[in-house]
């Protein structure tokens, strides 16, 4: 069975669905499923990932860069 047809059935049992209690469970879990996807993280792609890792060598090879950086962070342990 395919991915469309599967989908649809649920939407059928749902829709015929009386029992409250399963259908809170089902809504909880859903909520959980939603809740974790908008807390993972960003996916890089290759390149993506080899310029940040450039620019990571860069910082350590070159600290005077990262005064900015230093700059930011102290601003926000001072609370500005």
């Amino acid at each position: 069975m395919d991915l469309q047809t599967r989908k649809l059935n649920a939407i059928r049992y749902l829709i015929n669905l009386q029992d409250e209690k399963i259908f809170r469970k089902i809504e909880a879990t859903i909520d959980t499923f939603k809740s974790e996807k908008e807390t993972e993280l960003p996916h890089f792609t290759p390149k993506q990932l080899v310029d940040r890792a450039k620019r990571s060598n860069e910082e350590i090879m070159y600290p005077e860069n990262l005064s900015h950086m230093i700059n930011w962070s102290w601003n926000l342990k001072i609370g500005n």
